[in-house]
């Protein structure tokens, strides 16, 4: 399995390098000038390569962490605590959120509906419930580390 990892990691990499050196000697004039008529065709192949790398990538991170999940219980308890701690943030910023000023903001080109606003209200009552948290645990910490 190592070795057909690695085979196709060279194999990526040298479309990478092959597809980069085409960009580069096409230079960026030409590209720009070509995109703007809708043609993409020398930019493409290295769009594509980035994106089989970027789903390699994310498929062998979820593999593995859900192994070690549930090969480990104790991290799979951590991990939900964590999880059920977010969704109640999540929860209590949607409740906390309402939906008055939608007619004052644009989404797409027409102004927010009010589901749009809530959520969008509710995501910045989230930031700011995190970062309080991040403060508070990083202050904890501090004081903790020079009582001990």
């Amino acid at each position: 399995m190592y070795k057909i990892l690695k085979i196709i990691a060279a194999i990526l990499s040298l479309l990478g390098i092959v597809f980069l050196v085409r960009i580069i000697a096409k230079g960026d004039g030409p590209i720009k000038a070509a995109a703007l008529n809708g043609d993409t065709a020398i930019v493409d192949p290295m769009a594509i390569v980035t994106y089989v790398i970027f789903a390699l990538t994310v498929f062998f991170v979820l593999i593995f962490v859900l192994k070690n999940l549930f090969t480990d219980t104790g991290s799979l308890k951590n991990t939900l605590i964590g999880i059920g701690s977010f969704a109640v943030v999540l929860v209590v910023a949607y409740l906390l959120s309402n939906g008055s000023d939608a007619g004052n903001y644009m989404y797409n080109g027409a102004p927010a509906t009010t589901m749009e606003s809530h959520l969008a209200g509710a995501g910045l009552i989230a930031f700011y419930i995190l970062i309080v948290g991040a403060a508070a645990s990083m202050i904890w910490a501090g004081v903790k580390k020079m009582i001990t």
